[in-house]
């Protein structure tokens, strides 16, 4: 028997309410420049620390594995109980999915995003100075009228938030996952998308149609400033995954902003409550939806955001803000409670890493670490210890109480 079918077998169903609050990129480092203070320390927190006061656990958890630094997608599946190893999602399913977009069998979907070219087609800036939505549509607009079809292929182009849209290719014979037409940072041409498997000729054939869909959509956008070019990774087809409800006896919802994590939690079977925009809206309607739902996943993005871009006072901010918006959310206290991000983003790389990021866990079962404040420093004390970020939804069960004795 493996573990998830240990836990299987030992899960009882719940009247508890269980919440699942994820400041995106929450963790960071200290440095020297930064007063040796993490953005989450330096921040104004009175709201988070009495709760910490009040009594919790906190602990650090490993998004992946040690060294690992990982995107979005796999933090998020970690959180949600799924080994991101094993489960393997590319980010363009997901994003088309948080869009609202019916993937198919054999869909091929691709998270893209507006970049700024210079003339020899070199990157200048991956997001285009981080345009506007309204941007976004006008040019997504341009290339769906453009470019309808590849052979074959249908081409469907979702815009998103900012500077970002999905292109799903829907046609026969096609297949993920292609590495990224992403050069990852500035000062380097567009690479091609290639077959990650050598053998593969569906993935040859959704390499060939997205080369081709490159040089039928730039010229389109050629004269276009500051996005004249993008950016696309993450290109895979859907791929089987148990959902949420199934593994955890627990009815998910998910109140989240950004596309990504909307498709995140649609992929696992979550309901997405549409709507909220800013984290008091969204504590909001968690309060009127509490009765409907066992389980809360609340997405905050902008930690994450203002880590990529290196600014740690924003961050900072961003974290205080949260802060300040919890007392709503606190007016209908879940059973269990858990606060963490799904990845460091430190100020100081502008980018994820693999730093563990730091846990609160809060029920009438967790113990009190007798500690001050939610941070990193208080979280290398806490009783959680470091652990992966897998098993964090098994801690949540099992202060939940559904989990049945194990032997005899």
């Amino acid at each position: 028997m493996n573990l998830d079918s240990l836990y299987s077998e030992l899960t009882l169903k719940t009247t508890a309410k269980l919440a699942l609050i994820v400041l995106d990129g929450l963790g960071d480092v200290a440095t020297n420049a930064q007063s040796r203070l993490t953005p989450l320390e330096a921040a104004r927190t009175p709201n988070l620390d009495a709760l910490v006061v009040e009594g919790c656990a906190q602990g650090r958890m490993i998004p992946v594995a040690p060294g690992i630094t990982p995107g979005s997608g796999p933090g998020h599946l970690a959180l949600f109980g799924y080994d991101p190893i094993e489960y393997q999602v590319g980010r363009g399913v997901i994003e088309a999915l948080g869009l609202g977009v019916e993937l198919k069998a054999g869909d091929v979907a691709a998270r893209a995003n507006f970049c700024s070219l210079d003339a020899k087609g070199i990157v200048t800036d991956r997001r285009a100075g981080r345009i506007e939505t309204s941007i976004c549509e006008k040019l997504c607009a341009m290339l769906a009228k453009k470019v309808k079809k590849i052979g074959d292929t249908e081409v469907i182009i979702q815009p998103g938030k900012g500077h970002r849209f999905v292109v799903v290719f829907r046609g026969k014979g096609l297949e993920g996952p292609l590495t990224d037409a992403d050069p990852h940072r500035e000062g380097l041409a567009i690479p091609a998308a290639k077959p990650v498997s050598a053998n593969s000729a569906k993935e040859k054939k959704a390499a060939e149609l997205i080369a081709e869909f490159y040089r039928q959509a730039l010229p389109v956008i050629a004269k276009e400033k500051p996005a004249n070019g993008f950016l696309m990774r993450g290109i895979a087809h859907q791929p089987e995954i148990p959902t949420f409800q199934e593994r955890y006896l627990l009815k998910p919802a998910c109140l989240a902003v950004y596309p990504m994590y909307k498709g995140l939690a649609q992929l696992v079977g979550m309901t997405k409550i549409e709507g909220p925009q800013t984290i008091a809206e969204q504590f909001e309607r968690y309060l009127a939806e509490y009765d409907h739902y066992d389980f809360f996943f609340i997405h905050f993005k902008y930690t994450d955001m203002y880590g990529e871009d290196g600014n740690f006072e924003a961050k900072k901010q961003a974290i205080e803000e949260f802060d300040a918006a919890l007392p709503i959310f606190l007016r209908k206290r879940p059973d269990v409670l858990a606060i963490t991000g799904d990845h460091s983003t430190p100020c100081v790389m502008k980018g994820h890493s693999w730093h563990p990021q730091p846990v609160l866990l809060q029920s009438a079962y967790s113990g009190n670490d007798k500690l001050e404040r939610f941070s990193e420093t208080g979280a290398n004390l806490g009783s959680l210890g470091v652990f992966e970020a897998k098993y964090l939804i098994r801690y949540m069960q099992a202060n939940a109480k559904m989990f049945d004795k194990y032997g005899a």
